[in-house]
């Protein structure tokens, strides 16, 4: 897979003492720090690049939430790849 691929990646973090969208918010800051193209959606985080470095930003995110009080996380992954470059914008231009 050396093409550029999307990822979108759903959180659910719980915890007893931290709100699950405190939570969920740590990883999206992972995944903007990453530098890598994202969208965030109500539902999920899209992101953009290879799936290498999507899946090693997926790691991080699920330590993040770890390390901000999450108890446990369910994971959610969706891939969308192709024998050529998969962007999120030849999906979404037209909403523009």
């Amino acid at each position: 897979m050396n093409k550029t691929v999307n990822i979108a990646l759903q959180v659910l973090p719980t915890s007893s003492k931290h709100h699950p969208y405190d939570l969920v918010d740590k990883a999206i800051e992972v995944i903007a720090a990453s530098g890598i193209p994202y969208q965030v959606t109500p539902f999920e985080t899209v992101m953009e690049g290879s799936y290498e470095e999507i899946m090693a930003v997926v790691k991080k995110a699920q330590e993040a939430c770890y390390a901000a009080g999450a108890e446990s996380c369910m994971t959610y992954i969706k891939i969308q790849s192709s024998l050529s470059d998969v962007t999120i914008d030849d999906k979404m231009h037209k909403y523009k």
